[in-house]
């Protein structure tokens, strides 16, 4: 292995240009005009956009949860299926997109059902990639529940493979991640892949 130091590249200082200024910017150098009646919009639209996309940067687990904490005895399955993802992959910045499988074993609390959807978000609009994020989910639940176990299955398409690159257009990745009882248990990990992997139609 090489002794030889590789320094970093040298990026100019662009922290006095607008957001705008710079969207304007890579506009041009793909080759088109910002000031066309088309674009002049679009760096504002661009800017407003991605600030809604990554607004998980500005949120955490602990606010998004609350008090939303509820004393209950249950100490049985709760699954949220089916909870839409749209993300950015952060190799691209590309769009992901796909559903969320959740699942918790109570252990004296149980947690209002709408705050799952609201913890997949926290991690889903930021850049990401897909296996750390269900990892991140999985360990948001773990914490702010403090339950018997969680497993989390995330089914996402990528665009970065879809659109560029080796164009696959029908491959679906799938991750999951668990702890506690699912861990532990290989009969409670196979009703929860069971649940998650069953086809229902709906309500």
């Amino acid at each position: 292995m090489s002794d030889i130091a590789i320094e970093p590249a040298k990026v100019s200082d662009l922290s006095a240009a607008s957001f705008e200024d710079l969207v304007a910017e890579i506009i041009l150098r793909l080759g088109d005009n910002p000031d066309r009646e088309g674009m002049r919009k679009t760096p504002k639209r661009v800017a407003k956009s991605l600030a809604f996309l990554t607004e998980g940067y500005r949120k955490s687990p602990q606010e998004v949860v609350g008090d939303a904490l509820y004393e209950q005895s249950h100490q049985n399955m709760v699954l949220v299926k089916d909870i839409e993802v749209y993300s950015l992959c952060e190799h691209h910045l590309l769009p992901f997109f796909g559903k969320a499988h959740i699942a918790y074993i109570p252990d004296g609390h149980i947690l209002g059902l709408s705050k799952l959807a609201r913890l997949v978000e926290v991690y889903a609009r930021r850049f990401q990639v897909q296996e750390r994020m269900t990892e991140q989910i999985a360990q948001a639940v773990w914490e702010t529940t403090k339950p018997q176990g969680v497993a989390v299955v995330v089914e996402a398409y990528h665009l970065c493979m879809m659109m560029r690159g080796v164009q696959k257009q029908n491959s679906k990745t799938i991750t999951s991640a668990m702890r506690g009882a699912f861990l532990e248990d290989h009969r409670t990990r196979d009703e929860f892949l069971r649940l998650t992997t069953s086809a229902h139609e709906p309500l």
